[in-house]
């Protein structure tokens, strides 16, 4: 567990959405450091109102479907109520990010400035800038219609649109099949109206960084890899790793955007002494409790750059330390054709440490510190036990109103966008 990077005193914080696991584990990193947490989020039910460490509660407009209001809302709760730092834990940072010298005199809020952040937000857009960085990524060609995607095609290739999150708008495309599937949900999306993404398809280790900046300077770096796949391109079980390459790519990146405040990137290793390939960007902290346990609170770092402050660089997080998201786990035994007897085997297994969970720290649902998380826990369990199949559907319903789209994007790119 990390020595917190906090403040003397408690801060008062103000989490922006709280559906996804990224803002679960926020909160319970807040929480065990003392901080005093509240979190808006569009469903009353979001994952992370079942934690104690949250002290209130507030409902607000989706993000998605009413980014305006959403922003008037926040800017009413900054007004009425004291926040020391508010934390765009997820895509709220695009909008912060637009409108941020409004909040400035308000609230702590580490982001970089709207151009940097826009250009790693859109998957063509990190693409382009590792070309200019001359930074290794797949074989990649960024295409505009369905015409071109047709002629660009071989077989297998990965196909991304523009804008997605949570593996949302990727395609893993293997043959004619998978092209004609691939297309219709491109059409419907609406995604030839911007850019498609169409990158060789590469087999290696999936691993997964995180940094923290400060005003272009990197001073917090974790990597760790997927032992185990969950569902939608999630971790079931992460193992810490070091990756000094991969920091100097971060510090790269970081530096040309003179970045503030968190950042994340997917990277594929197709060998153990091969050269890492970049393949995606999060201009947030992802999952912040596998760094936690390894003994970087990359949390505890951002709320210091939030507030002004220029943190000294932290050292190497601990290397090896396994952790898990039993959520996930039961989430990817069933999405993978899992009976009820298999989904049972990997409760008991979760519960009693075993298999591939031994030597292993629970990192979303810490019952043994927040009672409370057990309640979502329990409830997806007995879902999958209920019906097995339901598992994508499930997964789902975490893609809600706190998300962006195409549309919502645009607007709030809009020079007229209030």
């Amino acid at each position: 567990m990390a020595d917190s990077a906090q403040s003397a005193r408690p801060l008062r914080v103000l989490v922006s959405e709280g559906n996804s696991t990224s803002a679960r584990e926020a909160v319970t990193i807040l929480g065990l450091s003392g901080h005093l947490v509240e979190v808006c989020d569009p469903s009353r039910y979001c994952f992370a109102r079942f934690s104690r460490f949250v002290r209130k509660f507030h409902r607000c407009p989706g993000l998605r479907d009413d980014p305006a209001g959403f922003l008037a809302f926040a800017e009413k709760l900054l007004a009425a109520r004291h926040f020391d730092v508010l934390l765009p834990i997820h895509e709220q940072g695009f909008l912060f990010a637009r409108v941020q010298q409004r909040l400035a005199d308000r609230v702590g809020l580490a982001l970089p400035g709207f151009e940097s952040y826009r250009s790693v937000h859109s998957k063509t857009g990190f693409s382009r800038l590792l070309n200019e960085l001359g930074l290794p990524q797949p074989a990649t060609r960024i295409l505009k219609s369905e015409s071109e995607l047709r002629a660009a095609i071989t077989f297998p290739s990965v196909v991304k649109a523009s804008v997605g999150t949570a593996s949302r708008g990727i395609w893993f495309v293997r043959n004619e099949g998978d092209l004609e599937a691939a297309l219709r949900e491109l059409n419907a999306s609406g995604a030839f109206a911007d850019e498609v993404l169409v990158q060789e398809f590469v087999t290696g280790a999936t691993e997964k960084a995180q940094a923290v900046f400060c005003r272009g300077k990197l001073v917090g770096f974790h990597a760790y890899r997927q032992i185990a796949a969950g569902v939608g391109g999630g971790e079931a079980i992460k193992r810490s790793v070091s990756r000094p390459q991969v920091r100097g790519l971060f510090a790269t990146i970081g530096e040309k955007l003179a970045w503030h405040g968190a950042l994340s990137v997917d990277y594929i290793l197709p060998g153990d002494d091969a050269t890492p390939l970049l393949i995606d960007c999060n201009p947030r902290l992802v999952e912040p409790m596998s760094a936690w346990l390894a003994g970087l609170d990359l949390v505890g770092l951002l709320l210091q750059v939030s507030l002004g402050e220029t943190p000294a660089a932290a050292g190497e997080s601990r290397v090896d330390i396994r952790t898990h998201l039993a959520m996930q786990a039961l989430l990817g035994c069933a999405s993978r054709g899992g009976t009820r007897r298999e989904i049972l085997r990997e409760c008991w297994r979760l519960l009693a440490g075993t298999g591939p969970y031994s030597g292993s720290t629970e990192e979303l649902t810490p019952v043994r510190q927040d009672w409370i998380s057990a309640v979502p826990l329990a409830m997806l369990a007995l879902a999958l036990l209920a019906a097995p199949k339901s598992a994508l559907g499930l997964a789902r319903g975490g893609w809600g109103a706190h998300l962006l789209d195409p549309a919502s994007i645009r607007l709030i790119e809009s020079e007229d966008f209030r």
